[in-house]
């Protein structure tokens, strides 16, 4: 996990993109999708909140890193476990970051950060930024040879 949170934050400082009003950082959307595979939903999702917050602290980020990156990380963990299959794993960080994650950030971005957007503003930055990442974690995960070791019951490790 601490490898995945080290790859999203310093990864973060030198790939990103503006996209309109939000800017685009695919590394932690790659990494969303190669936790997902490898470690689980939740661990996925811890991964993104420290992500998130360290790139907050640091001053890398903005505080958009949480809904999208968190979404995407969860519903990218639980499609992956629900069918076994890399690109579900893809599609669910798309569709929790993209689309739910996109919407979710204009109340948070009114009430946190005082911005004042309407509800399709954020939609379009956090699909690019989606679904670049997501194609560069399958990308990756494709090229590396994935074990289910955590997957199994203890006894059998």
């Amino acid at each position: 996990m601490a490898v995945y949170v080290a790859v999203g934050t310093i990864g973060s400082q030198f790939l990103w993109f503006p996209t309109g009003i939000a800017k685009a950082y695919p590394v932690q959307h790659a990494v969303n999708v190669m936790a997902a595979v490898t470690l689980g939903p939740i661990p996925a999702l811890l991964i993104a909140f420290v992500i998130g917050l360290l790139r907050n602290l640091l001053g890398l980020g903005t505080l958009l890193a949480f809904p999208g990156g968190m979404i995407g990380a969860l519903l990218a963990g639980i499609l992956y476990r629900l069918t076994s299959k890399k690109q579900m794993s893809a599609v669910g960080e798309v569709i929790g970051t993209g689309v739910v994650g996109s919407f979710l950030s204009v109340p948070y971005a009114y009430l946190l950060m005082g911005t004042s957007v309407g509800a399709l503003a954020f939609l379009p930055g956090f699909l690019v930024s989606s679904v670049t990442g997501a194609l560069i974690g399958l990308l990756i995960l494709s090229k590396i040879k994935t074990t289910n070791l955590l997957h199994q019951p203890l006894s059998s490790k």
